[in-house]
Parts: structure tokens; C-alpha cells; sequence
């Protein structure tokens, strides 16, 4: 014998109901023995609530009563009226007085099912089938506890199987699901989500084969699809695992769906309506074929009940009146956590139970509370349950690393005694997040970086578009998935869930300024619960830059061009970086000096492997190495190869940022910094390259100008010996052994034929000298500006940090 369970949404107007018929047909065709369990259409029940809602609270509810009439009563072939005026007249009843008891509620909750059946029923009866609308409550017998009631398997078995042996062979039963009744014949209800269960209980008192429960979705998936687009269907589960996953909020299973069809060994399948012929499902029985199935399933609204007390130490007990006063007013808990002690205990319950819970544990320790034995019982509210299912223990550290790196913290940690499934309670903000990372760590998704681009000028724009061209190899490649979801200047941020594509230009042309940038983007990828996060600055903004620990502090990495904050006062320097420590991110800035090349990196390693740095020199600004590679040797004005330097885009639209020689001195105080010498800017003595008459004028008097510089430069030139150039340097000298520095930016006269001499267009040259190599010096020599190689080189920082998100 074959059940069919057809949820609301099967038997919604349009599509919903006539694919049901379809189905039905089909299978009453190949085999008579057949029985159909029905839950309420659409959304009934929820509107039913709804009205009920508003009766209690004295309010016009006629117009959603019409409403509810009019979806219900949709092409029906019969009429539904004497069950419209019954409801009428109970919610007119709640209406008058104000009030609703659980007995009451479920007399109107049931006449969803009613309804739902003999609607389905009279369908059926027009397309040629026997069909026999069926009451559950003239077969389960339950309890009173109205709203969760308890079935009597004994008598529901013998009631159920009497009726259906009194059925004509070719009649096909439909039958109510969620309702029942009581020994009085008073309405009584499973619970929400109860059909499902109803169909279970059929199945098991009338011994069938299979169960086949169709629902909305394909079958059941490693996490809810609402909630992760990358959730994969699972082909078969085990009675154990799906339990599992009802237990922990599974929507198209109820919690005890799966005992009854476990006892009778009776396969459960779960079909998508809407899908075709070919669908597989889920099938669940008691030896599925693949043995370590993992998903995801959550609880929303529970809350962490907070007991303290110092004078409970040693104590025999504590626990048993806890939970008495919790089973005294019918109050179920799902976690617990406790010390070695019975100093302090923490209990996870539902959160409409919370306030309950705090009173009946005050009442109980009434006396222990005066006495100062108790200090404190309160609830924390707007948390959730993850419960990771097929997961042993042994297997969780790469999971929780990588809640650790998104900042996600449990409150509560959880493993069964089974072993398999682990449960972490988290704040509600937090869940959404952590079910995303923790899902593309199990099934081996590919690893979703979300990156923020603050700054789209010639840098940043280059950026953006090396990551859209690269991005598919990148997956591909490296399993890693980079999606630029901010892209913002200092007025406005276009902002992408999934990614901005090639357009983006266009699309933020339209869109309005923004105020505070830096929390927009926080803020979206907060809501939003975006995980592995990367801001990239690629401003010269100090506003920016003192942003950084706002960013890291909620849950960005970040890589930055931006060569501020490696500048700030040595105070700020360092205060940043117990920020980063503090709150485990990463902060890559290999392109603040030698743009592309890996300088810093390098540096670190030798710092950190021992080896004592004893000087680096060389040229650290591919503005100036181009200036004074062409002016040393070529026939031309120093004010010529300015302006010509300028005009290829090597200097700033103002040489004279260039020409002061600060940017090399900022860059010489950052790898100082990475030496751990404690230095300021102050500190780092700068030859000026810009007259004194010449630095404060306005930029367009400083062109006018600027050939005032040729005779200064020339007299430099003209000192020049025959093999000669002129070299625009920085140079760091530290003496480890007695804990003292030199820096020093300026001008000096270098061999044609030494490295400093050889180097040409727009090259920087480092040469690093230790007391390892001696006097010969390590050399880093290559592009050292450009807007493709300074982006390059962000674009390496980014995949580093992507990489060791692994």
C-alpha cells in the first residue's frame, strides 16, 4: 500500500491543485490500494490565525474573512458554506468576549483540513474517481492537550484499520491531516506542521510501503534554499539523520513524522510537486546507500536562560529543582551547559518560554535569591540553534576556524550522544552567517570572498577590472569565488548581494550620494550576512585609512595602496595592529612601497627568521627614478623632463607631491616600522627637492615657475664625473647592538656601472644588506609605479588573504 501526503501549497488555486489531480490520477491508475492525506490549502491555517488574532483583540476582521472565502472557494464544485458559517460564528464569538482558549482554536484550525478535503474530494469525483472525503478524527484518538495533542496508538490502530477495511476495494480514501479528536469528541490538533505526522500514523496502522510526501521543493537539502542558494539535494537519508533534521526545524518534516514509519521499517520519499515524471527526491529508510549524508537545519527564537548563584557550590540537587520547576510549567529545554561546579547553569529554551522560565526558577529559589545564594536568573533573547547533522567532532576544527575568522563566536557548544550531530547556539544577527561559511566548508563550495573597493580612480578601476577578468579562472583554479559587492569613492557606493558585474560604471552613475561610506558597506554586509570579507582601500584618504580598525573590528580583512596608516604617530601604529590581533584579521599593504614587487613581504620573512637588517637603500619612487634616469642623461631642462613625466602619468597633477620627497620618506618609515624601529616621520631627515620661493605657491604660479629649478639641477648635473647619474634615494641604517637608526631621503651621485647606476624608465631598486650577505646586498629591482602593476600587486594581497581563508 502506497500514502500520498499533499501539502498546502500542492493544493494552492491554479498550478497547485491541478498538479495534485495529475498526480492522484496517475497513480490511482497503477494501484487502487491507495490513501490520501491532505493538509490545508494555500495558506490556511496561518490566515485562520490571523483571524483569530484579530477577533481577540476586538478588531473588523470582514474583509480578511472575505478574503480567506474567496481563495477557498476558488472553482469549487461543492459548497463550502455550513463550514464558513461555523467559523463565522466561533470568531464572532472570540470577537465578543476578547479571548481564545486552545480548545477553541483548534475547532477552527481544523476546518482548514475540512475544507481542503472535500474540495480535493469533489475534484477528484468530477475527474472519474471514487474518492471518499475522511475525517482523521473518526480515526485518531488523542489526549486534551489541545494544540500538541498526543495520539492512543492502540486505539488510533484499531479505529483505522476497522474503517478502511470497511471501504469498497476501488474507493479512494482523502484524508484530513494535523486534526484529530479526544475521548469527548472535542476537535484536537498535532501540532504545526502536523499532516505530515498524520500521514506517518496512517502508514504505520495500515502497514504500507511507502510514504511519498510531496511538498513545494525537490526533496530535502544539505541546508534550507531559502537561505543558501548553493544547498545541494540530498538522493537518500538514513530514519536517524531525517529525525534529525525535523528535530532541528527541517519545515516539510514534523519532529515525530519519522518514529512511526521507523517501527514498520515503511520508506519515506519526498517528491516536488511541481517537478517532472523523472524527479528522484529524497528517499528516507533504514539503509540508505550513502552513509555520511551532512546537512544544516536551525531554530530561530530561543533564549539562553542565565542561573548564577556562588552559594550553590557543592550543593546536592540544584539541578533537580531546576528542572522540576521547569516540568512543573510545562517547559522544554534544548541545551543545557554547566561548569565542573553547580556555580552557574545556562538552559536554551524557546524564547515565548523565556519570561516563564525566570519566573519559575525565581519562585523555586525563592529563599537561595534572600539569602544571597543565587545572584542572578535572567534570559538572553534573539538567539538561534545550527545543528550541523553527519558531522563527528574530529571534523568540526576547519568549520569552526572559519566561524572564528568571520568573527562568529557560539555561545553554547553542543555534540550528541550519537556523535554526529554537533549544535552551536548563536545570536540571531550571527546565524544567517554562520550557516553560509559553515555550509561552503562542508560540501567544499567554492569559497565566497566578498571584497569592498574603496577607491575607483586609475588604481582602483584597473583593479576592479583585472578581478572581473580574472574571477573565472580564479574559480576554476583555486576553488575561490571573488565578488566585488561595494565599490565606493567619497560620495557614493554601488552595492551588489552577488557581485558587481562588467557595467558597474554605469550603474553607479545613477545611483546617489551616500554620507558615511565606511558603515554603509558594514552595514550592508551585515545585513546581507556576507562572509570572508575584504575592504581594499585604494585612496590616498587619511579619512579612509583611520576607518580600518571600524572595518576590522566588524569582520574585514583588509589590503590598502594607502600608505597612511603605516604613517600615523607610532601610537596609532601600533594600536591598530593589537586591533587586528585582537579581532584575528589580516592587513596586506605590499604595494606601499615598491608598488607590484614583493619588497615587504620579503623583509617580513628575513625580520622574522632572524636574519639582522642592517641597511636598505635604493630608489623608492618610480616618479623620480624616471625623472632622474632621463635628466642625467639626456640633453634636457630639469623643468622639461618634469613636465614630461607628468604628462605620462608618472607624478602626481602636482609635481611637487613628488618632488618634496615625502612619499619617499613615508615609504622608508614603513619599512623602519617592519623592522619594529619605533620611528616617526619626524624622524626621517628629507632632502626637499622644491626651492624655498617655490613650495607654497598656488599650482598654476608653480608652472610658471618651475624653470626657476633648471640652474639648481643643472649645477647638479655639471658636478657629474663621466660615469655618473644622479639618483633621487631613501636609505635606512640600523645598528641593532647599540638600538640606533639613521633615515635619511635625498640626492646622491651613483656609478653608471653599480645597481643604483643601471636601473631605467621607471624602475625602483632595493638593495637590502644584512649580516648574513655582508656587503652584498639582496636587490629587488622592477616596475615601481603604474597603475597595472600597483593594482597587480593589491590584486596578489587580495589572493593571499583568500588563500588562507582555507
Amino acid at each position: 500500500m502506497k500514502i500520498i501526503k499533499f501539502g498546502g501549497k500542492s493544493l494552492e488555486n491554479g498550478k497547485g491543485i491541478s498538479q495534485t489531480i495529475k498526480i492522484i490520477q496517475r497513480n490511482y491508475q497503477q494501484n487502487t490500494n491507495l490513501a490520501i492525506v491532505v493538509s490545508a490549502r494555500g495558506k490556511a491555517t496561518d490566515e485562520l490565525l490571523h483571524l483569530i488574532a484579530l477577533a481577540k483583540k476586538g478588531e473588523d476582521f470582514s474583509a480578511e474573512w472575505a478574503d480567506f472565502q474567496t481563495k477557498q472557494n476558488h472553482l469549487s464544485l461543492i459548497s463550502l458554506q455550513k463550514y464558513f458559517d461555523e467559523v463565522e460564528t466561533l470568531l464572532s464569538g472570540i470577537k465578543l468576549l476578547e479571548e481564545c482558549s486552545d480548545k477553541t482554536q483548534d475547532r477552527i484550525l481544523a476546518y482548514g483540513e475540512i475544507i481542503s478535503v472535500n474540495y480535493l474530494t469533489a475534484q477528484l469525483e468530477k475527474n472519474g474517481i471514487a474518492a471518499k472525503a475522511i475525517d482523521a478524527g473518526d480515526l485518531f484518538l488523542t489526549n486534551d492537550e489541545f494544540g500538541n495533542a498526543a495520539v492512543n496508538f492502540a486505539i488510533s490502530e484499531a479505529k483505522t484499520q476497522a474503517y478502511f477495511n470497511s471501504l469498497e476495494p476501488h474507493i479512494l480514501p482523502i484524508v484530513t491531516g494535523f486534526i484529530a479528536k479526544n475521548s469527548h469528541g472535542e476537535r484536537t490538533t498535532l501540532g504545526r506542521n502536523g499532516s505530515n505526522y498524520s500521514a506517518s500514523l496512517l502508514a504505520n496502522f495500515l502497514n504500507a510501503d511507502l510514504l511519498e510526501n510531496y511538498t513545494h521543493v525537490d526533496g530535502i537539502f544539505t541546508g534550507n534554499p531559502d537561505e543558501i542558494h548553493e544547498a545541494i539535494k540530498i538522493e537518500q537519508l538514513s530514519y536517524a539523520d531525517a529525525a534529525e533534521l525535523a528535530q532541528f526545524g527541517a519545515n516539510i518534516l514534523h519532529a515525530k513524522t519519522i518514529e512511526p514509519l521507523q517501527q514498520k521499517n515503511i520508506a519515506l520519499k519526498i517528491l516536488n510537486t511541481f517537478g517532472d515524471d523523472a524527479q528522484t527526491g529524497t528517499l528516507i529508510s533504514a539503509n540508505p546507500e550513502d552513509k555520511t549524508v551532512r546537512a544544516l537545519a536551525s531554530l530561530k527564537n530561543k533564549a539562553l536562560i542565565h542561573f548564577k548563584g556562588k552559594g550553590l557550590l557543592g550543593k546536592v540537587g540544584v539541578d533537580g529543582r531546576i528542572f522540576k520547576a521547569f516540568q512543573n510549567n510545562n517547559i522544554s529545554v534544548g541545551m543545557i551547559s554547566q561548569g565542573s561546579s553547580e556555580r552557574g547553569i545556562a538552559m536554551v529554551v524557546s524564547e515565548d518560554q523565556a519570561e516563564k522560565a525566570v519566573k519559575s526558577l525565581k519562585q523555586e529559589f525563592k529563599e537561595d535569591i534572600e539569602k544571597g545564594d543565587v545572584d542572578e536568573i535572567f534570559a538572553e533573547k534573539g538567539l538561534g540553534v545550527l545543528a550541523i547533522i553527519g558531522l563527528n567532532l574530529n571534523l568540526f576544527d576547519k568549520p569552526y576556524r572559519s566561524l572564528v575568522r568571520n568573527q562568529i563566536t557560539p555561545k553554547l557548544f553542543n555534540n550528541t550522544i550519537t556523535g554526529n550531530t554537533i549544535c552551536l547556539l548563536l545570536t540571531e544577527k550571527e546565524l544567517n552567517k554562520a550557516i553560509q561559511v559553515i555550509h561552503g566548508e562542508l560540501f567544499d563550495q567554492p569559497k565566497k570572498v566578498h571584497i569592498a573597493v574603496i577607491g575607483h580612480g586609475l588604481v582602483g578601476k584597473t583593479l576592479i577590472e583585472q578581478i572581473l577578468v580574472q574571477r573565472k579562472s580564479i574559480l576554476e583554479e583555486k576553488n575561490i569565488d571573488l565578488r566585488i559587492f561595494a565599490i565606493a569613492n567619497s560620495q557614493k557606493v554601488l552595492l551588489a548581494v552577488n557581485g558587481v558585474q562588467e557595467n558597474w560604471e554605469e550603474l553607479k552613475k545613477k545611483i546617489p550620494q551616500n554620507t558615511d561610506i565606511q558603515k554603509h558597506i558594514i552595514s550592508f554586509a551585515q545585513q546581507n550576512a556576507l562572509e570572508n570579507l575584504i575592504m581594499i582601500d585604494n585612496t590616498a584618504s587619511e579619512n579612509v585609512a583611520k576607518s580600518y580598525a571600524l572595518f576590522a573590528e566588524n569582520g574585514f580583512d583588509i589590503v590598502s595602496s594607502n600608505k597612511i596608516a603605516n604613517t600615523l604617530p607610532y601610537s596609532d601604529y601600533q594600536k591598530f595592529r593589537k586591533i587586528l590581533r585582537r579581532n584575528n584579521k589580516k592587513y596586506y599593504y605590499e604595494t606601499n612601497v615598491g608598488a607590484g614587487l614583493p619588497l615587504i613581504d620579503t623583509i617580513k620573512l628575513l625580520h622574522l627568521s632572524g636574519e639582522n637588517i642592517t641597511r636598505i637603500k635604493g630608489v623608492f619612487s618610480g616618479s623620480l627614478s624616471y625623472l632622474f634616469n632621463h635628466y642625467s642623461i639626456e640633453n634636457k631642462t630639469f623643468e622639461e623632463v618634469v613636465l614630461e613625466a607628468k604628462e605620462k602619468g608618472y607624478t602626481e597633477p602636482d609635481p611637487r607631491e613628488d618632488l618634496s620627497g615625502n612619499d619617499v620618506a613615508r615609504k622608508l618609515l614603513i619599512l623602519a616600522r617592519e623592522l619594529k624601529i619605533p620611528s616617526e616621520f619626524e624622524d626621517v631627515q628629507i632632502q626637499n627637492l622644491i626651492p624655498e620661493a617655490l613650495k607654497s605657491l598656488p599650482k598654476e604660479e608653480f608652472f610658471e615657475r618651475m624653470h626657476e629649478m633648471n640652474p639648481i639641477y643643472q649645477q647638479e648635473k655639471d658636478a657629474l664625473q663621466d660615469n655618473e647619474v644622479l639618483r633621487y634615494v631613501g636609505d635606512l641604517q640600523w645598528d641593532n647592538e647599540n638600538q640606533t637608526s639613521s633615515l635619511e631621503v635625498k640626492l646622491v651621485k651613483a656609478s653608471q656601472a653599480s645597481a643604483l647606476g643601471q636601473i631605467k624608465g621607471a624602475d625602483s631598486i632595493f638593495e637590502i644588506y644584512t649580516e648574513s650577505y655582508g656587503d652584498q646586498p639582496l636587490v629587488i629591482q622592477g616596475a615601481g609605479a603604474g597603475a597595472k602593476v600597483t593594482a597587480r600587486g593589491v590584486f596578489g594581497d587580495v589572493l593571499r588573504i583568500s588563500e588562507i581563508l582555507d
